[in-house]
């Protein structure tokens, strides 16, 4: 279990004691969720943990409490840093959210175009990705998953962007945790361990009411914007609550690949 090695005020610092990933980024977070109630801004930075699941789970959760949830976590390198040819940062998850009484506001994001596991996915469907989001072996921008796989060179967000975004969230986790860099990290994802995670959760000053009220003209203003033939236009988070709902009402979608290596364990 993690246990808290320092700070003070509103923000801590946390060893995760290489414990479950999932159980000490809930755990950090929860804490962070105590910290607001007392200062209205909570922090708990964390070193030596492991791979943190869903990271937009945490999200949802400082949400569901009523807070802004802001959180991310280092990774071993996985992505190039704009420039180079062999990953040397992480593709870093960072995850913002904000409560709202008709539906979160839930961004869940990697530092790379597509976070390997969604290529993964396209490639077991067969299909191509919807833009850009790696290099292939000859160096070309690609928007087939496998060669992207292969060459381990995705795409960061934003090209430059994203390479330095990844570099300041991986310096602000590990030099407040006192933990690990991503360059510290083993480039092995069998051995992606002793990461470095930051939560940090904002109780609102203002009335439930007035908040929503705000919130929900930008989504609606979201909504009423013309969208592109085929498209429609969603606010970070909303497909995740209509594909909830389905899976509540329908049951949950599972890889058949994966099932059928359940079933013969």
């Amino acid at each position: 279990e993690p246990v808290k090695v320092g700070g003070h005020a509103g923000i801590e610092q946390w060893d995760g004691q290489a414990g479950p990933g999932n159980l000490n980024a809930h755990a950090c977070m929860k804490r962070a969720l105590t910290l607001a109630s007392s200062y209205g801004v909570g922090a708990v930075a964390l070193r030596n943990t492991n791979h943190w699941m869903r990271g937009g789970t945490y999200g949802w959760q400082a949400a569901n409490a009523g807070c802004v949830g802001i959180c991310w976590t280092n990774t071993n390198p996985n992505l190039p840093p704009w420039g180079a040819v062999e990953a040397g940062v992480g593709n870093n998850p960072l995850v913002i959210s904000i409560p709202r009484e008709k539906g979160h506001i839930v961004l869940d994001m990697a530092m790379s175009q597509f976070s390997y596991g969604a290529l993964a996915s396209y490639r077991k469907a067969g299909k191509t990705l919807p833009v850009p989001g790696g290099f292939d072996q000859l160096g070309n921008i690609t928007r087939d998953p496998a060669a992207i796989e292969s060459t381990w060179r995705p795409l960061p967000i934003g090209f430059w962007k994203g390479s330095a975004l990844s570099i300041v969230l991986d310096a602000i986790a590990a030099a407040l945790s006192a933990g690990n860099a991503t360059h510290q990290i083993s480039k092995d994802p069998l051995y992606e361990t002793g990461l470095s995670q930051f939560f940090l959760a904002v109780s609102p000053v203002t009335q439930p009411a007035l908040r929503d009220s705000v919130l929900d003209s930008i989504v609606d203003h979201l909504h009423a914007v013309e969208a592109g033939e085929g498209e429609q236009v969603y606010f970070p988070g909303e497909r995740t609550l209509t594909r909830r709902a389905e899976n509540l009402a329908q049951g949950v979608p599972v890889d058949p690949d994966i099932w059928q290596a359940v079933n013969a364990m």
